[in-house]
């Protein structure tokens, strides 16, 4: 019985692939890219008694690479990075040149009633912590920033 695929490639399509692509990569890295959730962002959701705590995995951001609104009930964090890595020998000819350049965004429903002041945000270690009250009785009227500690 044929199953769909809900995690990125399937059985059958390794076999479908081009041989010199099954060759060249290396397969626990190729399929791990190629699934969003391992890429990054990893995110785990706690409720405590007044307020529910956020905790995102962001290894390689400074604070400063990330920013957190709230618009309209929603909470969005985004993180985004350029990084680039020259080497030259002595005559100044590329040895080595990459460059990389990424970002995550993630929206999470936090209630209409919540406001920015209510949200408190702290990033350390490469970890994006947010406590986010259960139950406040106040509007959101306009996309603000949440200021975030380091």
């Amino acid at each position: 019985m044929l199953l769909p695929d809900v995690f990125g490639k399937g059985f059958f399509d390794d076999f479908m692939d081009d041989p010199w692509d099954r060759f060249f990569r290396t397969a626990p890295a190729a399929r791990a890219a190629e699934q969003p959730a391992a890429r990054g962002m990893r995110t785990d959701i706690r409720e405590i008694e007044n307020a529910y705590e956020i905790a995102m995995d962001l290894p390689g951001f400074k604070k400063e690479d990330v920013t957190a609104e709230l618009h309209d009930g929603y909470l969005t964090v985004s993180a985004s990075r350029n990084e680039s890595n020259d080497e030259k020998d002595e005559k100044g000819n590329y040895i080595r040149r990459e460059r990389y350049s990424g970002s995550y965004k993630r929206s999470f429903f936090v209630g209409k009633d919540v406001e920015q002041e209510d949200i408190h945000a702290k990033f350390e270690d490469g970890v994006l912590k947010l406590e986010i009250p259960k139950d406040v009785p106040k509007k959101v009227e306009e996309k603000k920033v949440i200021t975030i500690e380091g």
